[in-house]
């Protein structure tokens, strides 16, 4: 199979929703992990077609719907700083702080631009010597390369006007904080297929044999979610527990070699917060000493402080798949995609987005 197309092929799915069907005999629940497999997952009408036995748990990755709050308010700060043009893509700028978010500052008049590219930032900063850019460096091991490589290239370059306010987030430890947690549902998961193309698969390794689960890394098509979802069903009938690779036409064990060592010559390991789950140790990424420089909220000297989610918002429970969208009282009436109050609403990947887009109840 070379295209996208031929992993959404009617015959091919009905036959591996009926695999599925045939080895199905307990009671699982299996969290897919990332946001993008959630949309895939609604869009398609997968959760209608599972055997009794099988449900699926919508869990934290969404890296826009994982971003604190504070993290959020000190974006807003730096964004109406004076000389100062905010570079986001574009699903950060309806994502609600406090009181308004990014995309009400830009119609008052700060400079805010969507971009495509971290490396655009730097173009920028080079024709506005004026001014001070920032980028807002959100999101997993996918998007981790690209930013480490911006950060690179502005020392190389010695652009001193550019830096990043950097939020990003690691998957192997948000699956540790679900499976400690005592309201823990889950029995298996789908790994999201691009991360693991950056971070390999031996990170899951521990996991697995720490928490006996099964970890499949899949895609994002219609067959590949199914075909990952025979995967950890079929484990989890043989009281089986290992990593298996679904997504081979674009992972490798090993992971993108390059890619996680400019990763790790920019950024380090640090704690990180997460919205929904708290503070969780080693699952957050930020600059190395030498590349401090480059650090937004050092330039800025911006300090936010805690805030509250709305108290009709169940964004954590969502995040955590203890709940599912629907089950919110604020859902699609105080909650919308033009009035959120969470992230979880209007993230292209976040679970209440694509419940309200695609008006799918669920299991």
């Amino acid at each position: 199979m070379k295209y996208v197309s031929e992993f959404r092929e009617h015959n091919e799915v009905k036959k591996w929703i009926g695999v599925l069907h045939e080895i199905c005999r307990g009671s699982w629940r299996v969290m897919e992990v990332c946001g993008g497999q959630t949309h895939s997952i609604l869009k398609n009408g997968i959760d209608a077609l599972l055997p009794d036995g099988l449900e699926l748990i919508h869990g934290p990755g969404c890296p826009v719907c994982v971003t604190p709050l504070e993290k959020i308010e000190k974006a807003l700060m730096i964004a109406q700083a004076s000389d100062t043009i905010f570079c986001s893509f574009g699903d950060m700028l309806r994502v609600p702080g406090k009181n308004e978010d990014l995309l009400t500052i830009k119609a008052r008049g700060h400079d805010i631009r969507v971009v495509y590219s971290p490396m655009e930032c730097l173009k920028i900063a080079q024709d506005h010597p004026e001014k001070r850019v920032v980028f807002f460096a959100v999101g997993f091991e996918t998007t981790a390369p690209a930013n480490a490589m911006t950060v690179f290239e502005a020392k190389r370059l010695g652009i001193k006007n550019f830096s990043v306010l950097v939020s990003h987030v690691l998957v192997p430890p948000a699956i540790e904080s679900v499976m400690n947690s005592k309201t823990s549902k889950v029995n298996g998961f789908l790994a999201a297929g691009h991360v693991c193309t950056i971070m390999g698969l031996f990170e899951y390794e521990a996991l697995v044999k720490k928490y006996q689960v099964p970890i499949v890394a899949t895609g994002f098509e219609p067959l590949d979610i199914l075909q990952g979802l025979v995967r950890v069903v079929s484990q989890l009938e043989k009281k089986e527990a290992r990593v298996e690779n679904q997504y081979s036409r674009s992972v490798l064990a090993r992971g993108n070699d390059a890619a996680r060592k400019r990763v790790e010559s920019v950024f380090e390991v640090a704690p990180q917060s997460w919205r929904g789950l708290g503070e969780i140790a080693k699952s957050g990424l930020r600059l190395r000493s030498e590349f401090r420089e480059f650090d937004a909220e050092v330039q800025f000297d911006v300090d936010a402080a805690f805030v509250k989610e709305p108290a009709e918002c169940i964004t954590g429970q969502v995040l955590t798949g203890i709940k599912k969208p629907p089950q919110c009282q604020a859902f699609g009436k105080a909650c919308t995609p033009e009035h959120p109050l969470g992230a979880t609403m209007v993230s292209s990947e976040g679970a209440c987005a694509a419940y309200f887009k695609y008006r799918r109840t669920g299991k």
